[in-house]
């Protein structure tokens, strides 16, 4: 039915090339490509012998629209499905305009220079992917995505008004390292040492990293301590839900976890900007002036978020707890999915949090190409019809569960 590439060759993109190639009557042919080919030929071997696939592989600089256009132009796939780094999100975007691809992602721009993050940089190019009749969802993931598509499943099942949005993501697993980062070591500490933001009262309250925190009782799993962060999905979810009162985002960290992180902050380790420092030379002759971005250093010698699942065991749990009204009435309602570390890497190789960004973006993916998620500009998840998305994640390997009616304890 359909062409995909998909551009990145790391834990997510693992996951999501193993979705793609259990449904292939979907996906007719796959293209991995990323910057390093040896990873691409590698995942596409196993693939091939797995799953009796002829997956293709080709290196592109994500950073270069001129490279991207190169492959897009030669491949012509149906839809690029980038699994990159959120700071290559325009340069693909850019490439699938100028080559007539649809695109999908799973996280939001950010500029290599600032610690930021948000969607107008994207939605700047609504209106050139409706001219090309071109389709481009955004945040087809976890959170952003599933959690985005569970809000938008409430209000169409559940509400006649959304109230009261808190998103709430918990691990609960145990990789047993002394620290580690589930994705992309860069990215993640970045994000997490933002300072916070929450909607409330139509305006935006700003707070100090992890200032606000309690704990939550995550099912099958118990209490955690859970810390309110900035997330992206808010920003598209109090726009497509305007009766939203207020919408948060929370994320348990375990404690040593913390205590990491406040040492590699503390220590400088966190910057992204460049520093400079004289080293000796290899040959013994003198010395020389070595330029590093910290926080790119740390990544560096940070365990690969790749190589976690096997001794990973325990499980995620992510879900929205919602509070509106219905025929006048006050509800809640608790829509979540937990995901076992251990399955996930039986399954992909790949532990828990990349399998549950990895299957989301193949659904999205797989309903552009089926039709039932395809309309001309960018758009975030919850805009689509939540109901086909709902119940391939039960198909697919992320079943989800529902409470009405309790106490959310927020």
């Amino acid at each position: 039915m359909g062409r995909v590439l998909i551009i990145g060759a790391g834990g997510v993109a693992t996951v999501a090339a193993h979705k793609v190639c259990q449904n292939k009557r979907v996906f007719t042919e796959i293209m991995i490509a990323s910057r390093t080919l040896s990873k691409c030929d590698a995942l596409a071997d196993l693939l091939n012998k797995k799953y009796d696939m002829q997956v293709r592989t080709a290196r592109v600089d994500a950073d270069s629209v001129e490279e991207l256009v190169s492959l897009l132009s030669s491949y012509k796939p149906d839809i690029v499905v980038n699994l990159a780094l959120p700071y290559q999100d325009l340069t693909i975007m850019e490439a699938c305009l100028r080559t007539g691809c649809n695109y999908l992602d799973t996280a939001n721009y950010e500029p290599r220079d600032v610690a930021h993050f948000e969607y107008s940089w994207q939605w700047a190019f609504r209106e050139r992917f409706e001219r090309a009749g071109l389709c481009a969802i955004l945040g087809c993931g976890f959170d952003p995505g599933v959690t985005s598509v569970f809000t938008a499943y409430a209000a169409k099942h559940h509400f006649d008004e959304l109230r009261y949005l808190d998103i709430v993501d918990c691990n609960a697993g145990n990789h047993h390292k002394a620290f580690a980062t589930n994705f992309n070591p860069e990215i993640n500490i970045r994000e997490i040492t933002q300072k916070g933001l929450y909607w409330e009262n139509s305006e935006y309250i700003e707070t100090e990293p992890m200032e606000i925190h309690k704990p939550l009782t995550y099912p099958d799993i118990g209490l955690r301590e859970s810390y309110l962060l900035h997330h992206e999905e808010i920003e598209s979810l109090v726009i497509n839900f305007p009766t939203i009162k207020r919408a948060r985002f929370w994320m348990t960290f375990g404690q040593q976890y913390l205590t990491y992180l406040d040492v590699i902050q503390n220590i400088g380790m966190s910057r992204i900007d460049e520093v400079t420092y004289t080293a000796p030379k290899a040959d013994g002759t003198g010395t020389e002036t070595v330029r590093i971005v910290p926080l790119q250093f740390l990544k560096a010698v940070l365990p690969n978020p790749q190589d976690l699942g096997q001794n990973y065991d325990g499980q995620t749990s992510i879900g929205c707890r919602i509070r509106g009204l219905r025929d006048g009435a006050e509800h809640t309602y608790y829509v979540y999915n937990n995901c076992s570390h251990q399955a996930a890497y039986g399954e992909t190789g790949m532990q828990g949090v990349s399998y549950t960004t990895g299957v989301p973006a193949m659904i999205g993916a797989k309903l552009l190409l089926e039709g039932k998620w395809s309309k001309p500009g960018v758009h975030n998840v919850e805009e689509f019809d939540p109901d086909p998305f709902m119940s391939e994640l039960n198909e697919q390997g992320l079943p989800w569960h529902e409470l009405h009616d309790i106490d959310l304890e927020l």
